[in-house]
């Protein structure tokens, strides 16, 4: 027999509150508990038809349910569906707007270019201090754990944990609402020994298995560190005879090929940004983090497009750039990159 909607709330209802009191779970808890505005008298006439077909048990004449092995069974089931839709909705998702977003900052780079003659770069946004969505773990075996860490921006990351003690469905049910319940909306920053202590503590013998999950939850804010930069018109830097000495010139059209200390600029950027300084930075000489600039102007802006995701444009030229023009461009630039996110 089929469950219909209101038995399938009213068995979660019953699993999600034994599992955070571990006490049986009567009529008037649920009533209270759903959203299904039922009688108590009528969520006692559904939870025996749910203990009649075997989801969930009663231990003591008198006392409220606990779910069956089967109750868990269906209650696992389900919700791994639904999140393994809610991850599958999610990577298209970020995949569509990846494609979007590279093509978008190409032509962002080649435009600046164009209209500066100037060279110019720009990050691929990226989480600042990403922040865990959710954490979910599911058996593949008896001895393996797959862990699925989700965080700021859709970042998904996928590992299995080995275990040595094979864990029992409600264990795994009560680790999944452990974890989610002391980590979602806490950056890796944030999460503290104490607390890590305390979660192993809660595990019991599958503490190392938290371990594991703390790992993963590293690796997944972690995950987006290879930064992608676009960037476009280093051959402009050859139109300004200061710059176009042979040493210097092939210095900088090394730095925008290999584009490593192009990453150190933009984390500058960002860094500057963040503890309260103008999201617009203009490096002049030796003030820029980069050696081969030392002889140029740098003007990097910070855009940001939702969830924190923040990346970073820069023109480079020399030191007698049109500041004014160069300074008016990013300012329209990020307003129209902000514009078209909110669309």
């Amino acid at each position: 027999m089929q469950l219909d909607e209101r038995k399938k709330k009213i068995l979660q209802a019953i699993i999600r509150n034994y599992l955070e009191t571990g006490e049986p779970v009567g009529s008037r808890t649920i009533s209270k508990y759903t959203d299904l505005n039922l009688s108590s008298a009528t969520i006692r006439n559904e939870m025996s038809d749910l203990e009649e077909l075997g989801y969930i048990l009663q231990p003591h004449t008198s006392a409220g349910r606990i779910p069956s092995d089967k109750g868990y069974r269906l209650y696992v089931d389900t919700m791994l569906e639904e999140k393994e839709r809610e991850i599958q909705e999610m990577k298209e998702v970020l995949i569509e707007r990846e494609e979007k977003t590279d093509q978008l900052l190409k032509q962002v780079a080649r435009v600046l270019a164009d209209s500066t003659n100037y060279a110019t770069m720009i990050s691929a946004p990226a989480i600042r201090k990403n922040k865990v969505k959710f954490i979910q773990l599911s058996k593949v075996d008896p001895h393996q754990i797959l862990t699925v860490v989700v965080v700021e921006g859709n970042v998904i990351k996928n590992s299995i944990l080995h275990v040595e003690e094979e864990l029992t469905e409600e264990m795994i049910l009560k680790l999944n609402i452990l974890l989610n319940t002391q980590l979602n909306g806490l950056s890796l920053d944030e999460i503290n020994l104490g607390m890590i202590s305390a979660m192993k503590a809660q595990a019991g013998i599958h503490s190392e298995l938290v371990s594991g999950v703390i790992d993963a939850v590293a690796d997944a804010i972690k995950a987006d560190e290879d930064m992608q930069i676009y960037t476009s018109g280093a051959n402009n830097i050859f139109r300004y005879p200061e710059l176009a000495d042979q040493k210097k010139a092939s210095e900088l059209i090394n730095t925008f090929e290999e584009k490593e200390l192009l990453s150190q600029l933009v984390n500058d950027t960002l860094s500057e940004e963040e503890s309260g300084k103008n999201a617009i930075q203009v490096y002049i000489g030796d003030e820029t983090p980069v050696q081969s600039m030392k002889d140029c102007s740098v003007v990097t802006a910070t855009y940001e497009l939702g969830e924190g995701m923040k990346g970073t444009i820069g023109i480079i030229g020399p030191k007698r750039m049109d500041y004014d023009k160069v300074i008016g461009t990013l300012k329209t630039l990020m307003s129209q990159l902000d514009a078209l996110y909110k669309k």
